[in-house]
C-alpha cells in the first residue's frame, strides 16, 4: 500500500497537478430523438449539459456521438436507434453533496420532460440510474 501512496504522490509532483484529482466519473446521455422517434434540439442540450456538468463538477467534455439502441418497454418493446452524445465530468468526490445531485436532478428531469424521453440516463461511479418520471417543478 505505501508503494501505491508513493507513486500517487510522485504522479502529482512529476505531472505538476495542483486541483484535486476527479475519483468520480458522471456521465449523461444526450441522444437525438425523443421517445416517439421526432428529433430534438440535440445541439442545445449537449450544451446545457456541458453547462450543467461544468459548473457542477469544474468540468466536462463531450464525447462525438456513438450509435445507440434504447427498448421502450411501454411502447411494447420497440427499439429506436439513434446518435448518442455522452457527456462526461470527473468529479471529486467531496463535490457530489445533496445541493449538487439536487441541481443535477432538476437539470435530468428537465431535459426528460422538455424532450419527451421515455428515459434519462446518467451514470454514476459506474452505476446507471435511469429516469422515467420527471418532477413537474424543480425540487
Amino acid at each position: 500500500m505505501l508503494h501505491i501512496v508513493a507513486v500517487k504522490q510522485t504522479f502529482e509532483r512529476a505531472l505538476g497537478a495542483t486541483y484535486p484529482v476527479g475519483a468520480s466519473q458522471v456521465v449523461l446521455f444526450i441522444p437525438e430523438f425523443d421517445r416517439d422517434g421526432a428529433r430534438i434540439d440535440q445541439s442545445y442540450w449537449i450544451e446545457e449539459g456541458l453547462k450543467v456538468m461544468g459548473k457542477l463538477f469544474r468540468g466536462a467534455t463531450a464525447f462525438p456521438p456513438g450509435r445507440g439502441v434504447w427498448r421502450d418497454d411501454q411502447h411494447g418493446g420497440s427499439l429506436l436507434e439513434e446518435q448518442t452524445v455522452m457527456v462526461v465530468s470527473y468529479a471529486d468526490r467531496k463535490l457530489l453533496t445533496a445541493a449538487t445531485l439536487r441541481s443535477l436532478r432538476t437539470f435530468l428531469h428537465r431535459f426528460g420532460r422538455e424532450t419527451r424521453q421515455g428515459e434519462v440516463g446518467v451514470v454514476i461511479d459506474s452505476k446507471y440510474y435511469g429516469i422515467s418520471r420527471y418532477d413537474e417543478i424543480e425540487i
